[in-house]
């Protein structure tokens, strides 16, 4: 076993402390990531407050994740040592039920393993990336292009995967008429992404705060929803809509601005139930959908598009030591747009 420095919650109410995590040794399939950066999702937060259920402390989150390979099994065949690599939110799915075999590891029919707070082939507990080193199948390993800045790259791996595969599902590009729900994290990445795929883009936050931001990423419109009119203005205009936000929104006010067959896909995960009534679907023959992350191919592909069309995360780097602070901040939406910790802070 490995020993490493890492960032852990002890319990649900205590703040975060830096400790030390095992890894397991390097198995024949496996790759050994030196980690040199690492994101911070909201859902760090959920599942550090206990919010989506029990949690077995102490906890290492953190799925959004790039460094160096620095090891790799005799069977690897993918990676060699000093390649650039990313890992997400799963570390291992089953990989024989039909979701598995589709390439769509995300939904493994079994449960994917999640990259922390999951029980790992071995027994263990997964512990995440706010640490300085990773063990992972490499399988469940991407290859980071070298385009992408590497201090801006870790929040593709949750952020920019989890907003790329609905707009790539639900064919957004030229003629459709995208609207993004929040300009927080995963927001920001969906305006980019769905700009770059050529779709007309419109986002709906709370102000207009960020309205300069939102047009500069490529949004062709924004609105805010604490205004009422705004719901009235747009009623029937979108042929897909992106939520992102992790609160309760008024489902009928949102599907009411969907145009025929228009879908209304949720990413954001928040902890109420969101209540929809069947009528507002019957409306326009209206769909509300939710999405996960991406398979491990798709994930691939979502990097290799960024890379191809410059786009990239808008961060602000932070030493380990900041961590609490910055979970504070990200719930004040005191963030623009993603925190990336420095993990060479936690090599000291």
């Amino acid at each position: 076993m490995l020993t490493v420095n890492a960032i852990a919650a002890p319990s649900a109410t205590e703040p975060l402390v830096r400790t030390t995590v095992e890894r397991r040794d390097v198995g024949p399939a496996d790759v050994l990531i030196e980690i040199a950066y690492a994101g911070i999702c909201h859902s760090d937060i959920h599942t550090v407050r206990a919010e989506w259920g029990q949690v077995p402390y102490p906890l290492t989150v953190g799925h959004e994740i790039v460094g160096h390979v620095t090891e790799i099994g005799s069977e690897v065949t993918r990676y060699a040592v000093g390649d650039r690599v990313g890992v997400g939110c799963m570390v291992n799915s089953c990989r024989e039920c039909e979701n598995c075999k589709a390439g769509q590891e995300q939904y493994c029919l079994a449960g994917n393993t999640g990259t922390y707070a999951a029980v790992d082939r071995d027994g263990t507990i997964t512990q995440g990336g706010y640490s300085t080193h990773i063990v992972v199948d490499q399988d469940f390993v991407l290859r980071v292009p070298e385009s992408i800045p590497v201090e801006k790259a870790a929040p593709l791996l949750c952020a920019g995967i989890t907003t790329y595969s609905p707009l790539a599902h639900w064919n957004a590009g030229p003629g459709k008429r995208v609207a993004v729900v929040g300009m927080g994290g995963l927001g920001h990445m969906a305006v980019k992404i769905a700009a770059a795929m050529g779709a007309d883009v419109t986002v709906l936050s709370q102000t207009l705060g960020k309205k300069e931001d939102g047009l500069a990423f490529g949004a062709g419109d924004y609105h805010a929803t604490s205004d009422p009119a705004t719901f009235e203005k747009l009623k029937n205009s979108f042929d897909l809509i992106i939520n992102t936000v992790s609160a309760p929104i008024d489902m009928r006010a949102y599907l009411g601005l969907l145009r025929l067959d228009g879908t209304l896909v949720s990413v954001g995960a928040p902890p109420e139930p969101l209540p929809v009534q069947v009528f507002t679907l019957f409306n326009n023959r209206r769909s509300f959908a939710g999405s996960s992350i991406g398979g491990i191919a798709e994930t691939q592909e979502m990097l290799d598009f960024c890379a191809e069309r410059g786009i990239a995360p808008e961060v602000e780097i932070i030493d380990a030591e900041a961590v609490n602070e910055a979970y504070e901040r990200v719930l004040k939406s005191d963030v623009r747009y993603r925190f990336v910790i420095d993990i060479d802070s936690l090599r000291k």
